[in-house]
Parts: C-alpha cells; sequence; structure tokens
C-alpha cells in the first residue's frame, strides 16, 4: 500500500501505520473507496479543507506584522473555593482560545473578538453556584511596561524556543545550500521541519514589535524555515513518488509540494494514496 510505504519513510512500522490509518477513518479524516483489497484511501472533504486551513496558517505565521490597534480581551473571572475542578476547566478553556494569565483569575489576549470566549465561559460556568465572570475590551495605560499585557507571556521561553529550533536546523541549511541533500534524505528532512516549525503558530501570542524583547529571533527562526522549506520541495516530491509509485502507478499525476513565499502560500491539490 503506497500510504504504508510513505510512512515506513519516517520509520513507522506497517502495524503502526494501519492502526495510524483506521484511527484517522474512524475521525472521518479519511475515507476508503472501494471495497477491493488492497483498500484505497482518501482524503475527506472535511480533511482537504482542515489541511488546507492548518497550512496556510503556519506557513505564513510571522509573514507580516500584527495590524495593531492597542486592543485587548480581558477576562476576569471568580470561582467558589471548592471548585478546584471547574477552575481548571475555565483556565484550560481560555488557554484554548490563545489567552494568557495576567493575575490569577485576569487573562488578556490580544485583539477585540470576544465572541468565541463569551461562549467558552457560559458553557462552563453558567451552571456553577457562585461562578462569575466578566469579558472586556481594555487598553493599558503604560502598555510596553514592567506591569503591562507583556508580563502575561513567557518571552523568554518563546526566544529560547526559536533560538533552539535555529540551531536545530543551521547545519541542515548549510548543507542544503552546499548542495549535499539528495531526495531521500530531503523528504524526512522537509518534513521535519514543517514539524517543528507549525508548533510556534499555537505557542507565539504574535505581540507587536513594541512589546518583544530585542533581538527576537522569530524572523530568523522563519527565514531558515523557508529556505529549507522551499529548496527541498522538489526533492522530496521526486522521493514521494519514487516510493509510491510501485503501489499506486498514478502516483506522479497526483502528488506535488507545496510552495511557501514570504507573502502568501500556494496549496496545490492532493489525490488518493
Amino acid at each position: 500500500m503506497a500510504v504504508v510505504a510513505m510512512l515506513r519513510e519516517f520509520g513507522i512500522s506497517e502495524s503502526s501505520a494501519r492502526a495510524a490509518l483506521s484511527r484517522l477513518t474512524k475521525r472521518g479524516l479519511i475515507a476508503v473507496r472501494g471495497s477491493g483489497r488492497p483498500p484505497v484511501y482518501h482524503l475527506t472533504p472535511q480533511a482537504v479543507a482542515r489541511h488546507r486551513s492548518r497550512m496556510d496558517h503556519f506557513l505564513s505565521f510571522g509573514a507580516r506584522p500584527p495590524r495593531w490597534t492597542g486592543d485587548w480581551v480581558t477576562v476576569s473571572f471568580s470561582v467558589p473555593q471548592s471548585g478546584q475542578a471547574t477552575r481548571h476547566a475555565v483556565r484550560k478553556a481560555l488557554g484554548s482560545l490563545g489567552f494568557a494569565r495576567l493575575y490569577d483569575s485576569v487573562w488578556i489576549r490580544p485583539g477585540s473578538d470576544s465572541g468565541p470566549v463569551t461562549q467558552a465561559l457560559c458553557d462552563v460556568l453558567d451552571d456553577v453556584d457562585g461562578g462569575r465572570w466578566s469579558v472586556m475590551h481594555t487598553r493599558f495605560d503604560e502598555e510596553a511596561g514592567p506591569h503591562g499585557p507583556a508580563a502575561a507571556y513567557d518571552l523568554a521561553g518563546l526566544a529560547s524556543a526559536y533560538e533552539a529550533f535555529i540551531a536545530r536546523y543551521s547545519d541542515l541549511r548549510a548543507a542544503v545550500r552546499d548542495g549535499e541533500i539528495d531526495a531521500t534524505r530531503a523528504l524526512v528532512a522537509r518534513t521535519s521541519v514543517m514539524d517543528s516549525w507549525r508548533k510556534f503558530p499555537d505557542i507565539d501570542p504574535n505581540l507587536p514589535e513594541h512589546l518583544l524583547p530585542a533581538p527576537w529571533p522569530r524572523q530568523a527562526a522563519r527565514d531558515l524555515m523557508l529556505e529549507i522549506h522551499s529548496a527541498l520541495g522538489s526533492l522530496a516530491e521526486a522521493r514521494l513518488i519514487q516510493v509510491a509509485t510501485p503501489h499506486w502507478p498514478d502516483a506522479a499525476s497526483w502528488i506535488t509540494h507545496f510552495q511557501a513565499s514570504e507573502n502568501s502560500v500556494s496549496i496545490p491539490a492532493g489525490g488518493d494514496g
């Protein structure tokens, strides 16, 4: 099977690959076409849409400074002393929506869209006796000062994560520039870089420049990712076609690679495998 052969390139055994395919099928992200053997898998429309959105999100992240108005969404909540589980649920919900804790029960997020958080707080706290919450749109008098919103974020830890990314892949970039990466290595290397980078849009609050310590390493990390991603695209595609073709004769007609640029991301169509 083509998918199993592809996953073998990343050290995933056949049994683990088949188990993963089974889980994805149950989640509705892939489907089986026909009833033949071996099975023919294809992405569902839901999975394609999710993949396109996710790729666009993490490849374009950091391309442009955020449009900044000085607005913040602020949440303040109060839960009875006995409501430890409820308090944890509120914090988990706020964290999943990109909020950071400024003080014990005061959470903030840059921007002005409060709709999702209002619904999330209703879902968690509406039936809790003594539970109270407020959602506010605020501005800070001393936004860039030591008591401003940046104090809610572990910017030092985030900077270290970007620097670790740069350190991890700098040798790979040098090898790419020297033409030392063949197609076999390109597929795994390019995927590894993409997989390592995609966490940053989820953990980086994308604060305006005046709230960030200088120098801020995100641009250097992004430039490194884009260079490797672009340079290895054709080689990774060639390797994937080579691996898949014995199991899927039409692979070359369907397999292609994403091309990211500084200002835009082009998402090509995919196919069955």
